[in-house]
């Protein structure tokens, strides 16, 4: 029996890297499943440049959320890194 390895998410991360992570695909696979880069999902995901999303990619986007039960509404309103806290 295959073990399901438990998914981490490092603090300080962008939430697109994290869903990316979720999703075990690479910033190539994950730029190819929407139809952008993997410059462009490297931008994004440091906060370089917010997203933008044509509508063929939010309808491609929202596909890759239904494989992992999730919706557009479960998503932050922003993929740029969270600021790690200060304790």
């Amino acid at each position: 029996m295959v073990e399901k390895r438990e998914t981490r998410y490092n603090e300080g991360e962008s939430p697109l890297k994290n869903f990316r992570i979720e999703l075990s695909m690479s910033q190539e696979e994950f730029a190819r499943a929407i139809g952008t880069t993997a410059r462009t999902i490297s931008r994004w995901e440091a906060g370089d440049t917010e997203p933008t999303f044509t509508v063929a990619q939010i309808k491609a986007f929202e596909r890759l959320l239904a494989s992992r039960g999730k919706t557009i509404q479960d998503l932050p309103d922003s993929f740029r890194p969270q600021k790690k806290s200060l304790e």
